[in-house]
């Protein structure tokens, strides 16, 4: 059941908001200063696509949008660990 023209528009509304908020992290991977700056930031980027694969499912009733996000949000919790992982090895975090 598709959703009505109201909850759709607010729906893409908010995915748009949160695009909009992945924009601005853009600059904090560029502008750093720190590395775990910047992967806190592509974290946040990774996370405000699976929202917005999700709002998008939602609003144009399309689930298979749902499996992308689930894979996509497997594949940014573990690019987090393998990060993480080797800049405790370089010694960048303790």
């Amino acid at each position: 059941m598709a959703a009505s023209g109201v909850v759709q528009t607010v729906l893409l509304g908010a995915a748009a908001a949160f695009v909009l908020f992945a924009v601005v992290l853009v600059y904090r991977i560029v502008a750093g200063p720190t590395m775990q700056d910047r992967v806190i930031a592509v974290n946040g980027i990774g996370t405000n696509a699976v929202v917005v694969l999700a709002l998008l499912a939602a609003a144009l009733d399309q689930p298979g949008f749902l499996d992308i996000a689930i894979v996509y949000g497997l594949l940014n919790f573990l690019m987090s660990i393998a990060i993480s992982k080797f800049s405790v090895e370089r010694g960048g975090v303790i």
